[in-house]
């Protein structure tokens, strides 16, 4: 009979695949032996393969030259990414290997975008699109940037006040973008987004405040929906409803040559996963092509503000299943050595679900179990697949240590659970590793970050040996 936890996973996925493959007994990462890892540093543990996100763009780079060299597109592409994927340092040196630019949500990340072009990982030539709600710190900081000489600074306007206060203090003409609202999918508790302005009010601001405006360019109109770039007819009716205001505004404004189509491209959350992103490009490509003939204008340059995509799917976390609690004769409960909440919340907070399977005994029999996490919180446990599957790892036995694993978890974890700090019931952040590579291949990796120690934690809360003399009146 096929009982080992191997025979499950081959019957249910195509398996091996490009990023997953066996050793023996337990399971490699883009050619990463897992349990070596847990060996060396223990768990929980999280990880980062920061080579993937250089072939993560590269890829996207490729897609769109294709695309655009079949329909003989004469606009250029541009990848951004998106800094509130991930900020840290580690990501932006290994991503801005790649020619690319950047994209900003918030104050602090125009200090980021200082001290990148401080260090030379970017520079006088990179784009610096600027989203998000804009107020006094942002403001004032797009201003400083603009203002010291960085004239491929994009502010897009998000709405109607933005424009007088950056001219308040911008020195000189600048380059804008203006952000379209997006009417969101009849399933969204709301119908229009709360970022940007409304299709039909775009061109009445265009002509009232910029038209005749000598300190403004209008360089770019941004388009994003929430649901993500998908083949789907509400995707592609908003896109063509995008495209009309695109054409309609570039009959007026002849400085209008960017066409900034957001992020949204999904990555991979199971080994069942199927996405033809060549499809995708191509045919958004083509639309825009098109849209652009019928209307008589030059097609945009078109950029792009991929984050997800670029960071995620170089993360994963893994842990020790500790002890499995038989709570009746049905549910099995396997808990892990962390918390579900604290390090990987979208599973708690949007039910997003990872890629998730055993990275030892694969060659074992398998039962079906749940996850529970180590807080005191009936939230704490990995309900994602439910959705869709059961769960099965290898048999609990506690002579012989199970340990699993999560995938493409790079993005938004660190940004949304905090890197450091306090964490649900004090559960500690895991110990963090970067793994790359070298011009031979030969992998290398060190410590970003320990895992947290009581000490931390206790000095956070403000738990000191410093004596505190309490004065009182006499």
């Amino acid at each position: 009979m096929n009982t080992k936890y191997f025979d499950l996973i081959n019957q249910t996925f195509y398996f091996p695949q490009e990023e997953f493959t066996l050793n023996k007994d337990n399971l490699m990462f883009h050619n990463i032996d897992l349990m070596k890892l847990v060996e060396q540093y223990g768990t929980p543990l999280k990880f980062t393969y920061l080579p993937q996100i250089s072939n993560n763009i590269n890829k996207a780079k490729t897609w769109f030259r294709n695309a655009m060299e079949k329909h003989k597109y004469e606009g250029k592409y541009v990848y951004c990414y998106c800094t509130k994927s991930s900020h840290f340092e580690y990501v932006m040196n290994e991503a801005f290997k790649n020619d690319i630019h950047i994209e900003t949500s918030s104050a602090f990340d125009i200090n980021i975008v200082e001290h990148l072009l401080e260090k030379g990982k970017i520079n006088k030539n990179t784009y610096v699109v600027c989203n998000g709600f804009k107020r006094d710190q942002y403001i004032e900081n797009i201003t400083r940037l603009i203002n010291n000489g960085h004239k491929k600074t994009i502010a897009v306007i998000d709405n109607y006040e933005e424009l007088d206060l950056l001219q308040e203090g911008i020195k000189g003409k600048f380059q804008i973008g203006i952000r379209i609202a997006s009417e969101e999918e009849p399933k969204f508790e709301f119908y229009t987004s709360r970022l940007g302005i409304g299709y039909k009010n775009i061109l009445p601001f265009y002509r009232k405040t910029v038209a005749e405006n000598q300190n403004v360019e209008l360089k770019m109109l941004h388009f994003f929906i929430n649901t993500g770039i998908r083949d789907t007819a509400y995707y592609w009716n908003e896109l063509s409803k995008c495209m009309k205001v695109y054409t309609n505004l570039k009959k007026e404004s002849p400085t209008l040559d960017s066409l900034n189509i957001g992020g949204g491209f999904p990555i991979k959350n199971s080994l069942a996963f199927d996405y033809d992103y060549a499809y995708m490009v191509d045919e958004i490509v083509n639309q825009i092509k098109l849209a652009c003939e019928e209307a008589d204008v030059q097609v945009p340059n078109i950029f792009t503000e991929f984050g997800s995509f670029t960071v995620g799917e170089s993360g994963g976390a893994i842990y020790q299943v500790l002890y499995q609690k038989q709570q009746n004769d049905r549910e099995k409960w396997n808990m892990i050595d962390s918390s579900f909440i604290t390090t990987l919340p979208d599973t708690w907070a949007i039910n997003k679900r990872f890629v998730m399977m055993a990275v030892n005994r694969w060659n074992d029999t398998y039962e079906r179990v749940f996850l529970g996490g180590l807080t005191c919180d009936s939230d704490d446990y990995y309900n994602s697949e439910q959705n869709l599957n059961a769960i099965y790892l290898p048999k609990f036995n506690k002579d012989k240590p199970l340990y699993i694993g999560f995938f493409n978890t790079g993005a938004y974890q660190e940004q949304i659970s905090g890197q450091g700090g306090i964490h649900h019931c004090l559960i500690p952040q895991p110990k963090h590793i970067l793994i790359d590579r070298d011009e031979n291949g030969i992998l290398a990796t060190e410590v970003f970050s320990e895992q947290q120690t009581a000490e931390d934690v206790l000095k956070i809360l403000g738990y000191s040996n410093n004596k505190q003399t309490n004065n009182k009146e006499k």
